[in-house]
This record gives C-alpha cells, sequence and structure tokens, in this order.
C-alpha cells in the first residue's frame, strides 16, 4: 500500500497548449510594491493596428539605451528596470500603456515638479508608436513630509473643485482635481499607514480611474454625431408609417417599401460603426465605478468624493452614449416592425390580385368547357350527317340488289344509330383523356 502521507502525484496528462499562457496571464500585471516617497508616471497610447512590431522594437531600443534588465516578459506584458526606473508595458485591446515608476528622495519628493519620466531619454519618449490618449502623474507621499491639513488648507471655495477622499480604511488621503498641468493629469497620495501592497494598489487604481475615465469619454462625440441625424431618421420613418396608411395602389406600397429598406440600410450601417464604442464606453464605465468602489474612501470635509465626482461628470456622459444606442436599436426594431407590416400588406394585395387570376381563369375555363360541349354536339350532328349521306349512297347504290330498300329509308333509320356511335366515341375519348391527366398527377 502507498504512504497516506506521501504527496500526491498526477498521473502523466497532456495539458492544452494554452495551460500555462492562461495562468500566466492571470498572474500578471499585479500591482508593483511601492513605499512613499515615489512618483508614477503613465503614459497610454491608442493602438493603430494589432501589429505591435514597432512598440516591441521601441522597447528593446530602451533596453538597449539604459542598459536595463527585463524582469518579465510575455506578448502582452513586459516589466523592465534601469536606472531607478521600473518600466511596465501593457497591451490591451484598443490601446497600449507604459506605466513608469521610481522611487524619490526625500529632498527630491519635496518638488511638485519632478516626475518619473525625467530620467528617461526625451528622444526616446518622443518616438512611442501611437497617438497619446491619457498622461498620468501620481506622486505618493508619506503624510510625516506633507500633511493633509496643508493640502485641505489651501483649497479655494470659488477656484476649481478639488476631490478628495480617505482611502484605503484611512490608511491614506488622495487628491486630485482631474485637470490637466502641462498636459498631465496628477493624483497627490500622502500615505498614512499604507503597506508597500496597498500602495501599489492604491496606485494602480488610480491609474486605471484615469485611463478607463477617458476612453469612456471617447464615445460622447460618436453619440452626438448620431444623436443630429437620429432623430430626422425617426421623423422620416414617421411620414413613411403615414404614407402607408394612405397608400392606395400596389405601387405606391412598393414605393415606401423602397423608402423603408434604404432607411434601414443607413441604420444598420450607424449601428456596425458605433456598436463597439458604445459598448466600450459602457465596460468602461462600469471598470471606473469598480475600481471607486475598490479605494474604500470616505469624505474628507468640503470636498467631494471620488464616487460623487464620478456620477455628477461622468454618468451623464456615459448615459447619453448609451440612450444613443438604445435609440438606435429601437429605430432599427420600429423599421423592422413596419418593413413587415408593409410586406403583409403588398402579399396580401398580390394574393386578392392572384385570387382574382384565378377565379378569372375558372370562368374561361367553363366558358371554354361549354364550347368545347357545343363543339362536341356539333361534331355529332356533322358526324350523323355525313354518315347518313354515305348510307343514303350506298342505298342508291344497292338499289338493283335490293329494290325494297328505299336510299331514303335507309338513311333515315341509320341517323340514330350513327348519332350514338358517334356519341359513344367522344365519351370515350374524354375517358381515356381523364385517366390519363389522373396518372400523371
Amino acid at each position: 500500500m502507498s504512504d497516506p502521507h506521501s504527496p500526491l502525484r498526477l498521473p502523466v496528462l497532456e495539458p492544452t497548449t494554452l495551460r500555462a499562457a492562461l495562468n500566466a496571464e492571470f498572474h500578471a500585471r499585479s500591482p508593483l510594491p511601492l513605499s512613499s516617497p515615489a512618483r508614477v508616471s503613465q503614459l497610454v497610447f491608442a493602438n493603430a493596428s494589432s501589429d505591435t512590431t514597432a512598440e516591441r522594437a521601441h522597447l528593446a531600443q530602451l533596453e538597449r539605451l539604459v542598459n536595463g534588465e527585463l524582469l518579465e516578459g510575455s506578448d502582452s506584458h513586459r516589466l523592465l528596470a534601469a536606472k531607478g526606473i521600473v518600466l511596465r508595458w501593457e497591451l490591451h485591446t484598443e490601446f497600449s500603456s507604459y506605466t513608469f515608476y521610481r522611487q524619490s528622495a526625500t529632498a527630491e519628493s519635496q518638488d511638485p515638479g519632478t516626475s518619473a519620466l525625467e530620467a528617461l531619454p526625451s528622444e526616446w519618449l518622443a518616438a512611442i508608436p501611437g497617438e497619446l490618449l491619457v498622461a498620468t502623474h501620481v506622486d505618493l507621499q508619506s503624510s510625516a513630509n506633507v500633511s493633509p491639513e496643508s493640502m485641505t488648507s489651501g483649497l479655494s471655495p470659488t477656484g476649481p473643485p478639488v476631490v478628495a477622499a480617505r482611502v484605503a480604511d484611512n490608511a491614506a488621503w488622495v487628491f486630485t482635481n482631474f485637470l490637466f498641468e502641462q498636459g498631465f493629469s496628477r493624483f497627490q497620495i500622502l500615505d498614512v499607514k499604507l503597506t508597500q501592497r496597498q500602495a501599489g494598489r492604491t496606485v494602480q487604481r488610480l491609474l486605471d480611474i484615469e485611463t478607463y475615465r477617458l476612453l469612456s469619454l471617447l464615445a460622447l462625440p460618436i453619440a452626438k454625431e448620431v444623436g443630429n441625424w437620429l432623430t430626422p431618421a425617426e421623423n422620416k420613418l414617421a411620414e413613411m408609417v403615414d404614407q402607408i396608411g394612405l397608400a392606395n395602389s400596389l405601387a405606391d406600397e412598393r414605393h415606401v417599401l423602397a423608402q423603408l429598406t434604404s432607411l434601414a440600410t443607413e441604420v444598420e450601417h450607424s449601428i456596425a460603426r458605433t456598436a463597439f464604442r458604445f459598448g466600450a464606453a459602457r465596460a468602461y464605465h462600469d471598470l471606473v465605478m469598480q475600481r471607486v468602489g475598490e479605494l474604500r474612501e470616505r469624505r474628507v470635509a468640503g470636498c467631494p468624493t471620488f464616487a460623487e465626482i464620478m456620477q455628477r461628470r461622468l454618468a451623464p456622459a456615459v448615459h447619453t452614449c448609451i440612450a444613443m444606442a438604445d435609440r438606435q436599436d429601437e429605430l432599427s426594431d420600429r423599421l423592422t416592425r413596419t418593413c413587415e407590416l408593409l410586406r403583409t400588406r403588398v402579399e396580401v394585395e398580390l394574393e386578392r390580385q392572384n385570387q382574382e387570376q384565378l377565379l378569372q381563369m375558372n370562368r374561361r375555363a367553363r366558358l371554354q368547357l361549354r364550347l368545347q360541349e357545343t363543339v362536341e354536339g356539333l361534331s355529332v350532328v356533322a358526324i350523323t350527317y355525313y354518315g347518313s349521306q354515305l348510307v343514303h349512297y350506298l342505298a342508291k347504290g344497292g338499289k338493283t340488289l335490293l329494290p325494297v330498300l328505299s336510299p331514303e329509308i335507309a338513311a333515315a333509320l341509320s341517323i340514330p344509330l350513327i348519332a350514338a356511335a358517334a356519341m359513344f366515341g367522344i365519351w370515350r375519348m374524354r375517358k381515356r383523356l381523364r385517366q390519363e391527366e389522373e396518372r400523371e398527377h
């Protein structure tokens, strides 16, 4: 028997080729542990295409320039350390992010103009592929060096609103105004009793909030564009519905159906063009609110919280995008119902016309039958006449043999027999044709 205390060994199994990659993806992008004071900067660029060769080559160039060391690497994630800087590159569905971490000296941390980007070659930063979407600075300071009171005491009631909250169960203070200063959004974190992993998670959540906040707003200009033509399209549909009620002929209904089909094509084209953007806006907004909830924030007197500012500023814009998407879908559904209604009317009209044509064909068939019966009767008369004449001539020729038989009497006696034979022959022919028709069916 096997030892029950021995470690369990799995049999030799054939794992899927994706097993290791999926597990690595699960553990990737974990927040880096941080301690105050520290500077963090993040740049987010839109992916111009699915080809990331240029980005990888650019990262390799930085590694050579600063003699960096690759700590982690995969197709969608790299972690590079050099010159007191840690760079994390992440590839997402439609953007790439470059996050730079730098531990600061105590004296340097007091200078608000410093950032984690200063230790990097400016030429390399300027040549990062893609269009810049988000640029964020995060300053992590100890509350022993910068007190929360010094931050709140300088707030002006008439100045720009400052968002402030105590986060991570009162382990830190966070301040921001979501305004761009020299092109960057800025967050100030005052560390009260954060552990290194708490500090890393808090920084990552703030970066995610800023990134997904701006990405969710990418759909707002498209929503305004869609709204500009949705109202005329809805009015046009209402006019077409009125035209359906006033249509008096099949040609009118077909004309309205052609207009409906053209409008439906425009609507479906717009839905196909905007569905991803509107869906992404909804998903990014959900991520923002999820990250805000993970902050576990508590109110600072006189300042709105992150949840409040998102509900007041971000939610209406995202709801506008969702409303435009719903209006497009509703218009598409209304067009579908209207087209089905009009097609039903056209089909009913076609059925009525087909029924009229069938009735006319039935009338023609009955008329042809009567004409045929009349022709058959005339044929019997004609056959009887010519047959009796033949008998009359035969009787004249045979008068020398049978002088008693009069040609006129013979012709008269043959008329019923000839008529009966002709009628019987026509009946047999009709019966045979009917049987052949039945066999064909």
